[in-house]
């Protein structure tokens, strides 16, 4: 089960929509034009399409299995007393007192640009259940960082 926001949970819906609604079509048509222009046992094209349209069918069959297991979490029912998934916390790394600001969501939700980082990561599991003021240590691949928490909003 992965938890994510409604927001998150519309993107998946509409990703899936797209795929089955514009680019299978695409891949049938690849394919059929590829099988027209001939002998299938040296027609690298067919061989080419049929590999992107097998590729096209896993993606489409990894979102309705994320789909079906989403849960969508009721920002209204969270609390900002502690980290958890859908909290917006404020941080500063006390090493070199850089200030960071992270949002925790679900795996198919994370975007580095937009600051949103998965719940798997280490930083997030670090902070998970941690209260403003809390200073944590987190072990990341180039070590441990620590962290204290400056303000935790929800949403």
């Amino acid at each position: 089960m992965a938890y994510m926001s409604q927001e998150g949970y519309d993107n998946l819906i509409a990703e899936l929509k797209r795929l089955e609604g514009i680019e299978r079509p695409k891949a049938s048509a690849a394919i059929a034009e590829a099988r027209d222009k001939g002998d299938l046992s040296e027609n690298s094209e067919y061989e080419a399409a049929k590999e992107a349209q097998a590729h096209l069918e896993s993606k489409i069959n990894q979102l309705k299995v994320a789909i079906s297991e989403a849960k969508i979490v009721d920002t209204s029912r969270l609390s900002a007393d502690s980290v958890q998934i859908l909290s917006k916390v404020e941080m500063t790394n006390m090493a070199n007192k850089a200030h960071m600001t992270y949002t925790i969501v679900s795996e198919s939700e994370a975007d580095l640009r937009q600051g949103k980082i998965s719940i798997k990561t280490p930083i997030a599991q670090g902070l998970l259940n941690h209260k403003v003021g809390d200073e944590v240590e987190v072990k990341i691949p180039r070590g441990v960082i620590k962290l204290r928490i400056d303000n935790i909003t929800v949403g």
